[in-house]
């Protein structure tokens, strides 16, 4: 399971948490303007917008779980299972595989704006990647500066959701996980006040009572409401170092510990990694879960103009600074 969220100081951010029991080799990974992408039924890209982001590279091709592009968009695909639907061909329209929808977006499209023009004509196709990897139930949160959307390919069709919030978890389905919100309004950063009876002398008990009634579960819908209450209220300074940090203590608010998310198979689900993208500069920062030090890649550092992967294996063992 993951949480996606997004964040605006004086540049955009952009990331998300990957919670899951086991990792593909992840890699951060640049396409640069003249990679050839290669699509099932549109024939091939040989020039777009240059992206960043977390991928699995199988072929040579890189399997993007969440990206930016150089014009500040942003997409993350998040586990949908079970409300996932996708199709077969239709003739008349852009059919996209599932594994293709995020450098198809990132290759065309500069703006949300463009890419809901773009989704007109999209058809999800149910095809996988390769017989070793079958088709995974995703759905995604597509964000610039000044909008977020939320796409779910479901048995009604395309969906495409306004997100006021800028957070997308898991199941349910978006509308529910919004709808969902109605039911903690009442929580506030500040100390409660006794609303329970003016017939009991109740009363705060400690300092840090705020938040109260916030769920603490590692649910998907748990997840949602609180990294939506915590990034609606997170405050930071404009700067680079202090809109990073607080993005990482935004997602930090869902972290899921090993041991405390068992599976069926006696694994146990553990954030393989958090990530934090300054779209506006085109900056990738990345945590693991044995690596708390933020570390960079600027895409801006690297030839943009050429036509092969730059990728960089993730840095997993624990950073430890000893100050004597």
């Amino acid at each position: 399971m993951c949480t996606a969220v997004t964040y605006k100081t004086k540049d955009f951010y952009f990331g998300r948490t990957l919670d899951y029991e086991f990792s593909y080799c992840d890699e951060v990974t640049i396409t640069p303007r003249n990679y050839p992408f290669s699509f099932k039924y549109l024939g091939e890209i040989n020039t777009h917008y240059a992206m960043v982001g977390m991928s699995y590279v199988a072929n040579d091709y890189p399997l993007y779980y969440e990206a930016i592009n150089e014009k500040g968009l942003g997409v993350a695909g998040l586990n949908f299972v079970g409300n996932a639907h996708y199709n077969e061909f239709i003739e008349g329209k852009d059919n996209i595989a599932q594994f293709e929808l995020i450098p198809f977006i990132l290759s065309k499209c500069t703006t949300v704006k463009e890419v809901k023009n773009l989704l007109n004509n999209i058809n999800i196709v149910n095809i996988p990647f390769s017989k070793d990897l079958p088709v995974a139930q995703l759905h995604w949160i597509i964000a610039d500066k000044d909008e977020c959307i939320t796409v779910e390919s479901v048995k009604e069709g395309l969906k495409i959701y306004h997100n006021p919030v800028g957070v997308l978890t898991n199941n349910p389905p978006f509308d529910k996980q919004m709808f969902q919100l109605n039911n903690y309004m009442h929580i506030s950063p500040k100390n409660p006040e006794n609303t329970f009876s003016n017939k009991l002398n109740l009363e705060s008990y400690s300092r840090g009572m705020g938040a109260l009634g916030l769920p603490g579960d590692l649910s998907s819908q748990s997840r949602f409401i609180r990294a939506s209450f915590t990034k609606m209220n997170s405050l930071s300074g404009n700067s680079e170092s202090e809109s990073v940090s607080q993005f990482f203590h935004i997602l930090g608010s869902v972290d899921q510990q090993r041991g405390c998310c068992e599976l069926d198979n006696g694994e146990y689900e553990i954030t393989i990694y958090t990530c934090c993208c300054n779209a506006s500069k085109g900056i990738y920062y990345y945590t693991t879960y044995d690596n708390h030090q933020i570390t960079a890649v600027d895409m801006n550092r690297e030839n943009l103009d050429g036509s092969i992967l730059i990728r960089y294996s993730l840095i997993k063992g624990e950073q430890i600074k000893m100050q004597n």
